[in-house]
């Protein structure tokens, strides 16, 4: 079998059910082909619905760990946290730029390089990270946040943002969409105002760096394993669009929007650190416990809010992402069951975060990146070596797959988590005898992956000249 089986290949599944733009409806279908009579939506929109998720506690608490966990000092941590954000929405931008010509969720992109089959690895992974794992560190932050201003049992405060957050996502993209737009405005000030009077109260000078090079690497790996932790999720919210919709305004859009917000956020959160004051184990009591009473508030709602509308994408990409993975369930609304699934998931899960929240989090930052190193480098690698080839049909293989995809992935995870990840469940070899290096398992994993894939793919791409045996099978 070799890596493009034509004789597998199938018609586009297009997905059934009248939908439009209406937001009371719930998106029916899965993970289909969204039907052109169905297109709707312009690339500015993306603007909010990738800058509203990240007005969050979480994205804030990024820029923390980089100062009070791998003890940069400030203008350290903002070098780093600029490096790793602006690589992930460079990505972001590239990989949402396609949504609009095949009209599939990312998830169902991935068949391209890993195949039907092989594609379970990369989207059973983000079903996973998405809809459950984002999904529980989202809500502890917005329960926290609630906890802080309404002194609510903490536990109450996570089953409000919960079941808000669900409610929304099962609906679906309409809704998705409409709602980070009305809350982008609020979110917008709310964050703006605290970071005038955190910026303005920061002592960089109080924070003696010790972090050295390793220290960067690693606020470069959390703070690109946060912007590229959107990556899986690109054409998600751009497949909706006309085919002929411009690349470059999709892209650009999508990538500023996760720019600016992570990097304005992070810094702040970094800035923070630097400000004598408040403890407290509740971490977004001790980040507004240096804002006055009225402008803590406001931002302790805010971070609720955005919690919410982090996970509103986290839940609805991560349903469509195992509607991916090719289990048929044959009811008009799967897509929206599957994400109420994952929210009690997630929810469980939540649970057992409401403690030791900062350890938790750092180390789901690094492995994100774990994953999504590798990944990104075999679909990268595969989109340039198969440039000027009409690849639409291999969408739509139900029982082909690509073996050199998930090889190039798992190779290079394999190879670089044993060697080079570095945090508190598990240190590799290479940073247990040199510190110093810090955690370079995305860098690691990405450049391994690229190599084999190409490898790989050149020596089945000979096969099937007929100048070698057979690879894939």
């Amino acid at each position: 079998m070799s890596v493009v089986d034509t004789d597998l290949q199938t018609a586009p599944v297009v997905r059934e059910g009248d939908y439009g733009t209406r937001l009371g409806t719930v998106e029916p279908g899965g993970a289909e082909v969204i039907p052109l009579a169905e297109r709707h939506g312009r690339p500015s929109q993306l603007f909010w619905t990738w800058t509203s998720p990240n007005f969050e506690f979480a994205t804030v608490f990024v820029g923390v760990i980089a100062v009070a966990f791998f003890r940069l000092s400030l203008a350290q941590a903002v070098l780093g946290i600029v490096v790793g954000t602006l690589l992930g929405s460079l990505t972001l931008g590239i990989l949402s730029a396609r949504g609009p010509a095949f009209g599939v969720p990312q998830m169902v992109l991935s068949r391209i390089a890993f195949g039907y089959r092989g594609n379970i690895l990369p989207a059973g992974l983000n079903a996973v990270t998405a809809g459950i794992g984002w999904f529980a560190v989202n809500s502890v932050s917005g329960a926290f946040a609630l906890n802080s201003l309404t002194h609510l049992p903490r536990v109450v405060c996570l089953v409000l943002v919960v079941a808000v957050q669900s409610l929304v996502a099962v609906f679906g993209h309409n809704l998705v969409q409409a709602f980070e737009r009305w809350v982008f405005p609020v979110l917008a000030a709310a964050f703006v105002l605290a970071a005038v009077f955190v910026l303005a109260k920061a002592q960089p000078s109080s924070v003696h760096a010790g972090g050295g090079v390793g220290g960067f690497l690693l606020t470069v790996g959390a703070s690109f394993g946060y912007a590229a932790g959107w990556n899986s999720y690109a054409s998600d919210y751009t497949r909706y669009f006309a085919p002929d919709t411009s690349k470059k305004s999709t892209a650009w859009w999508s990538g500023l929007g996760v720019a600016l917000s992570c990097i304005l956020l992070e810094v702040v959160g970094a800035a923070s650190v630097t400000i004598p004051g408040a403890v407290s184990d509740n971490p977004t009591s001790a980040f507004t416990g240096h804002l006055p009473t009225v402008v803590a508030d406001v931002t302790l709602l805010a971070i609720a809010v955005g919690a919410v509308s982090a996970n509103v994408l986290n839940i609805y990409s991560g349903s469509l992402s195992f509607a991916a993975l090719g289990i048929r369930l044959p009811l008009r609304s799967r897509r929206a069951l599957v994400a109420v699934v994952f929210a009690v998931l997630g929810f469980v899960v939540a649970l057992t975060g409401l403690d030791d929240a900062a350890d938790t989090y750092n180390n789901f930052l690094l492995v994100i990146a774990y994953w999504i190193g590798p990944w990104l480098a075999v679909f990268f690698t595969d989109q340039v070596l198969r440039r000027g080839q009409d690849v639409t049909g291999l969408l739509f293989l139900t029982r082909g797959r690509n073996a050199a995809g998930w090889i190039a992935m798992a190779v290079g995870m394999a190879v670089s988590i044993p060697l080079f990840s570095n945090q508190t469940e598990f240190v590799g070899l290479v940073p247990r005898h040199h510190p110093a290096f810090g955690d370079l398992t995305f860098e690691v994993g990405f450049v391994v992956s690229a190599v084999v894939y190409a490898v790989l793919y050149g020596v089945d791409r000979r096969r099937r000249a007929g100048l070698d045996g057979p690879l894939s099978g």
